[in-house]
């Protein structure tokens, strides 16, 4: 089935601009603020939750430029905000090369004001439920060597896909079209802690642009099929190799970030 690019509707709250309030960002209107303090109404920890899965985002990223990774498809990209992708690549491999990848218009429009003029970091507009249409597209093939190791990065975005459109597969697609010694950072919100108040949270993000479906540990691991969980395994955001200014949100309890996080490597 095809999914049709989002049409700009400020009165629809956008899970891209509802990610933005909460990291205190200005690119959200009335109703992405309405929603967003609903949500934080039960689930206060949630902007403590999006700095964590900001900081996680970077610390992967930094780790795999480090162990030689110099291309890296980060889809569901979100607004641009400090220590993008790029960004933080590029301070370890200055010719790393990025593809973003949204369907969020605001995004997509703030992302190519921000990478105008740089040809080795692209964004295109691109549907997750869509993998094999991302994969063939022509500026990530232009931008992206599949005979080479990736890194994919699917950071707080999975949690948006229902099992009815199939996860796994999605998943298997990628996978399939990455060369040996690729990486997979993924984070995914779940209700293991926190239950109740994350349940009521998700009741507002079925009135968002996307639905919020949470799973269990189990279910997030098998998500990873096909790549090897690197030390730590699936963790909580401040557990993934932590860095003492990343973690002071959650030094007491790591659960209340909400979300679980890992980076895998394909054999």
């Amino acid at each position: 089935m095809e999914h049709e690019s989002l049409g700009f509707d400020p009165n629809t709250p956008s899970v891209a601009r509802l990610y933005d309030y909460y990291l205190g960002g200005k690119d959200n209107f009335p109703a992405d603020r309405e929603a967003a303090e609903r949500i934080l109404k039960v689930a206060p920890e949630l902007r403590a939750a999006a700095r964590a899965n900001r900081a996680f985002l970077g610390r992967a990223v930094r780790h795999l430029a480090e162990a030689g990774i110099t291309q890296f498809l980060d889809i569901g990209t979100g607004l641009p905000t400090q220590g993008n992708v790029h960004e933080v690549a590029k301070k370890v491999v200055p010719d790393a090369k990025v593809v973003y990848v949204d369907r969020d218009p605001v995004v997509l429009v703030h992302a190519r004001a921000l990478l105008a003029g740089q040809g080795d970091t692209t964004v295109i507009e691109g549907d997750l439920r869509e993998p094999a249409a991302i994969l063939s597209h022509p500026e990530v093939r232009a931008t992206i060597d599949f005979s080479k190791p990736v890194g994919l990065l699917l950071v707080a975005i999975m949690h948006f896909i229902k099992e009815e459109e199939r996860p796994d597969e999605i998943m298997a697609t990628l996978r399939e079209a990455l060369a040996p010694g690729s990486y997979l950072v993924m984070s995914h919100g779940t209700s293991e802690a926190r239950a109740e108040a994350v349940d009521r949270g998700t009741e507002v993000y079925q009135s968002a642009s996307a639905p919020l479906v949470l799973r269990d540990r189990e279910r997030i691991r098998e998500l990873f099929s096909g790549f090897t969980l690197i030390d730590p395994g699936l963790v909580w955001l401040p557990e993934w190799r932590p860095e003492q200014a990343d973690v002071i949100d959650f030094m007491d309890n790591p659960a209340s970030s909400l979300i679980l996080c890992g980076v895998g490597r394909k054999g």
